[in-house]
């Protein structure tokens, strides 16, 4: 089965403004990799759709989706709700950024893609139920676990973050939740000031909520090494039947809001280890959604090595 990919340029059209680092030019950066590298004709590639009010609604409140919506279409150039900076086609970008995730799911589940990457914009892991924040309308991550689990019965979903910032919006809508594992390597402090290690989670859902907060200039030993020691052996008992990703690339070498030092090699030895935990738990299911990455070199060349990985049949 191939990999596949899940895009659409309506990602181009949810416009930032000038000089913002998360701007349409991510989209054709990693696009244009993804050619350079020869991996694009051997994707798969699937089109999105968009997602409901419904299906958004799995992770957030209806005040927020219907928020959300109003201010954009009365021409907001930022939420009110936090720090994300809008444009007139940014709430169609965003239900067709949540709809991407779910195509990759249900194209992964039915078997007709190994695993998926899918590079959205705008991303989603600062989004709470009733928040956009950080960049992020919707949480589409998040969406995309629910809707495995709803659509395709899955009763266990790991979310894997390596972005440089820590996804408090996914930790927040999964915080008691026990039947999806949050785990987040990230960089402390940081914005959004969230991921301590003594969040673990609260109620039915104490314990499967594991962060990994880390200081400027953590590298592969550091993050890496979590990965291994910590994620590992805590699926031994959680059994994920899907793994997510949100793959945040801000936390590779020379981003500019990011003091990680990851490499291409180690977001591909990251991206293998979900194969292997995927391959033992979750019968390979893997989907992969782009979060941030900001030096557009840097990104580009991360989300090839990334895909190149997903696209090698594990053993």
């Amino acid at each position: 089965m191939p990999t596949a990919l899940i895009t659409d340029d309506i990602f181009l059209q949810h416009d930032t403004g000038w000089g913002h680092p998360e701007s349409p030019a991510r989209y054709d950066a990693v696009m244009k990799a993804l050619r350079h590298e020869g991996l694009l004709d051997r994707l798969s590639r699937i089109p999105t759709r968009r997602a409901t009010d419904d299906e958004i609604a799995l992770c957030h409140t209806r005040e927020y989706i219907r928020l959300a919506r109003e201010e954009i279409e009365a021409g907001y150039s930022q939420l009110s709700t936090g720090d994300t900076m809008v444009s007139r086609r940014s709430h169609e970008a965003a239900c067709y950024a949540a709809g991407a995730v779910m195509c990759a799911v249900d194209a992964v589940m039915e078997g007709r893609a190994r695993n998926a990457f899918c590079p959205v914009r705008p991303p989603g892991h600062h989004a709470t139920s009733d928040h956009g924040m950080g960049f992020c309308i919707f949480n589409n991550a998040a969406i995309g676990a629910r809707h495995a689990q709803i659509r395709h019965g899955i009763e266990r979903v790991l979310i894997v973050d390596w972005d440089v910032h820590h996804g408090n919006g996914t930790q927040d809508i999964f915080y008691e939740d026990p039947s999806v594992f949050y785990f987040s390597t990230h960089q402390s402090p940081l914005y959004p000031g969230t991921g301590a290690p003594d969040e673990t989670g609260r109620g039915h859902g104490a314990g499967t909520t594991l962060n990994c907060p880390f200081p400027a200039g953590a590298g592969r030993d550091d993050i890496f090494g979590a990965f291994e020691r910590q994620l590992a052996p805590a699926m031994q008992a959680f059994k994920p039947g899907l793994v997510i990703i949100s793959a945040g690339f801000d936390s590779r070498v020379e981003d500019p809001l990011g003091a990680f030092k990851l490499t291409d090699d180690d977001f591909a030895d990251l991206t293998r280890l979900m194969m292997k935990i995927a391959a033992r738990y979750a019968k390979g299911r893997v989907v992969s959604v782009l979060e941030g990455g900001y030096n557009l070199h840097g990104l580009a060349s991360a989300c090839a090595a990334h895909v190149g990985a997903l696209m090698v049949e594990m053993d």
